[in-house]
């Protein structure tokens, strides 16, 4: 009888696998740019060229993006059981939370509401700004792509993408001015779904590092 060769605890685990997201960018266009569909040449995995629209949010705290899932669940409960005997979800909210560190057009018009671009979008930097705030503010949905960059062992870019196609602010922290630290501008976005992608969260891994990892 053959004798089975001892099972390795150390079978599956790659550390070229562990993943972090080294630089983070943000991008923020009005709802009515077109979506994302291809943030990467299909030859190389190189990223592509951020289309028009898109505008870069800038620099961000060292917080970088945090993506939340607030999943909610429905049990039901029998009187033979301790747990819970079904449990379906109820409700799964993913929403993005960032803080600008810059003040430019984009960071402004995520806070305030305003357009990204055409009528009532802010003008050049450098140009004189001014804005009211509306006794009825106007919360426009947005389309949000946020892009996060590694690297492989061979040094090739591995990229993270995650689109919202319909991206609304759901929440903002304060605006604080003091000498000890910059003006920051706290956002937090849900994402909903978008009728046309049929998706609230697109999301996509590739990069020349990322396909060097193919066997």
């Amino acid at each position: 009888m053959t004798t089975p060769p001892p099972v390795s605890l150390e079978t599956g685990l790659h550390t070229e696998y562990i993943r972090k997201q080294l630089v983070q960018a943000v991008f923020a266009a009005d709802y009515a740019t077109a979506a994302i569909t291809a943030p990467f040449n299909s030859t190389d995995g190189t990223l592509a060229t951020i289309p028009a629209g898109y505008v870069p949010v800038g620099y961000t705290t060292d917080d970088g993006v945090t993506f939340t899932s607030d999943l909610s669940m429905a049990d039901v409960t029998s009187s033979q059981s301790v747990e819970p005997t079904r449990s379906d979800v109820e409700s799964d909210v993913l929403s993005a939370q960032f803080a600008p560190q810059e003040t430019n057009a984009a960071t402004v018009a995520l806070f305030e509401g305003l357009p990204l671009s055409g009528t009532g979008a802010l003008p050049a930097m450098g140009t004189a700004w001014q804005w009211d705030r509306a006794a009825n503010p106007d919360n426009p949905f947005r389309r949000l792509l946020f892009i996060g960059l590694d690297y492989g062992s061979d040094g090739g870019e591995i990229y993270v993408v995650k689109f919202f196609p319909c991206a609304r602010l759901t929440s903002k922290d304060d605006e604080q001015w003091a000498r000890s630290t910059e003006t920051q501008r706290p956002v937090t976005f849900n994402a909903y779904r978008d009728s046309a992608l049929s998706t609230s969260c697109r999301n996509w891994v590739d990069g020349p590092g990322w396909r060097s990892l193919a066997a």
